[in-house]
């Protein structure tokens, strides 16, 4: 037996590595992105921080002191007006200021808040015939309304003869080379007043009564049970 010889294996040529396919999702060149992340989402992203900043600091101003800057704006000018008025008023007579500032506080307190607050339980027991007051139906209570249209004339009345206390009485002594006018027309205006308001309420209360009892007319009772139906729909 003879040997025969290895075959000596011929090298094989080696293959070259098959370019991969790109992707989608590689990224882009630095140079094309970065004008689109310049133009679009930096800028919105800085124009948003700063709105949101203010609304920030304006509900930290808020949380501390209770409502929004513009309301503190307004009581520091009513503050520097009275501050302002109450010099000016000082400087003629400080003493007979605080007298008639203490004076007209106690009065209120001790004698006018009982006396008006009084009238008016009566009057509303007097309307009521001594019935409670009944439990809100969302109906129309004719008595509250009566008592109502009442409370407001009474308080301008009122508020008038306050202001104008001394003309309406004829102690105007002070105040004659002021007004230029007699101290006897001031109790007629007075009155006059007084009597034109009531009226204007009690005319006022006749027009809002007599709409409320007004038959409803077919349009308005048809609107109102298509508005029914719409709602429940």
């Amino acid at each position: 037996m003879t040997d025969e010889p290895e075959s000596e294996s011929e090298p094989q040529p080696e293959s070259e590595p098959e370019p991969e396919p790109e992707s989608e999702s590689q990224p882009q060149p630095e140079s094309e992105s970065q004008p689109e992340s310049e133009s679009g989402r930096a800028p919105a992203s800085a124009g948003r921080s700063a709105p949101t900043k203010g609304r920030t600091l304006v509900a930290r101003f808020r949380r501390l002191y209770g409502e929004s800057p513009w309301h503190l704006l307004a009581l520091v000018f009513c503050l520097v007006v009275s501050g302002y008025a109450a010099v000016r008023l000082l400087d003629a007579d400080w003493f007979g200021v605080a007298k008639w500032v203490v004076g007209a506080g106690l009065v209120h307190d001790l004698v006018l808040v009982p006396l008006y607050a009084g009238t008016d339980w009566l009057v509303n027991r007097a309307l009521r015939g001594g019935r409670p007051v009944p439990p809100s139906t969302g109906g129309r209570d004719t008595r509250t309304a009566v008592l109502n249209h009442l409370r407001v004339p009474a308080f301008l009345s009122l508020l008038l003869l306050l202001v104008y206390w001394p003309l309406v009485f004829q102690d105007s002594a002070p105040y004659a080379g002021a007004t230029a006018l007699s101290p006897d027309v001031f109790l007629g205006r007075w009155l006059l007043i007084t009597a034109v308001v009531f009226a204007a309420s009690a005319a006022l209360f006749g027009l809002r009564l007599w709409r409320y009892r007004a038959p409803r007319t077919p349009n308005r009772q048809a609107r109102k049970r298509t508005g029914g139906s719409s709602h429940r729909r």
